[in-house]
């Protein structure tokens, strides 16, 4: 349940509502329209953002040392023009039924779920940032049962309607201060966590691991998920195919000797896979975060 709060409705709170009322618009425009919107937006703010451009050339220039210059600044462009894009998308997880989205979506190695699932194997999917990441929860939350755990946002009307629409496909979701046991104790075979492996939260809770050649801080969590609570992990990622306009959630094979006895060697195996999986789709990862803020002692900032 998401009840919704009255207090949403002062008046501090209508600008945000004007917002929600042009996503209503958005969500019954065609595709096709909406991503050339989200097109122009997105060069535009490759043009004016400073601050976002140059978070994501460095990522990128620290990940793909042999790209040329030209061709960074160009797969930074249309980064930000699929992150703007999808932006707009996600009108359509707020407004239109889960069955329209259902029909415009493929999963892409869904029998890696359902073996998994006809072992009694409890089952964490480990998604990984890309720009239309929550359509894989809302898509996959259709077919099976599904929870997983959420940092709320400040705005509150943003945050009333994003758990609004995680619910219509999550059994529940469980704020990220409340810890890791709540999470571990209700997995089951046949109900499958959610989990987000790739953000740089700090070097605690972490390990360096490389990830496309760069020691990136990598949360251990995910591994210790997998060993308290006796789970196999599938990595997942979501992209989109312009050319049947449909999105595909790609599940890939569980990984193998996982957890094993080394964080480092378990950071190694899930930053791999994900790698394996952006590769597929690289302008559609998120870039615009800041996936090495945290440095090795003996390494300088990079951003």
């Amino acid at each position: 349940m998401n009840p919704f709060p009255p207090s949403l409705l002062t008046p501090k709170h209508w600008p945000a509502w004007l917002g929600v009322g042009l996503l209503f618009i958005l969500a019954w425009l065609p595709w096709r329209t909406r991503h050339w919107l989200g097109k122009q937006l997105g060069s535009l703010m490759y043009r004016r953002n400073h601050k976002r451009r140059h978070i994501v050339l460095t990522n990128l220039r620290l990940c793909f040392p042999g790209m040329q210059a030209i061709q960074q600044e160009q797969l930074a462009q249309e980064h930000l023009q699929y992150y703007v894009r999808a932006l707009l998308d996600y009108s359509v997880l707020f407004f239109r039924p889960r069955q329209w989205l259902c029909q415009r979506t493929r999963i892409q190695g869904r029998e890696h779920i359902d073996q998994a699932i006809a072992d009694g194997k409890n089952v964490i999917l480990m998604l990984g940032h890309s720009v239309w990441l929550e359509f894989a929860p809302a898509v996959i939350g259709q077919h099976y049962r599904i929870y997983g755990s959420y940092k709320p946002f400040r705005n509150p009307v943003a945050n009333w309607l994003i758990a609004r629409s995680r619910l219509k496909s999550a059994e529940f979701i469980v704020a990220r201060e409340e810890g890791l046991m709540k999470l571990v104790r209700a997995l089951e075979p046949g109900l499958l966590m959610v989990f987000l492996p790739d953000e740089d939260h700090g070097a605690k809770h972490s390990v360096f691991a490389p990830f496309f050649g760069v020691r990136k801080a990598t949360l251990t969590t995910a591994a210790r998920l997998c060993k308290l609570g006796k789970a196999t992990a599938l990595p997942v990622m979501v992209s989109f195919d312009e050319a049947s306009g449909q999105y595909n959630i790609a599940v890939s094979p569980p990984l193998q000797d996982y957890p094993s006895k080394d964080e480092t060697l378990d950071a190694t195996t899930l930053n791999s896979a994900l790698q394996t999986l952006i590769e597929q789709q690289p302008a559609q990862y998120m870039w615009v975060l800041k996936l090495f803020r945290t440095r090795p002692a003996e390494e300088k900032p990079v951003y």
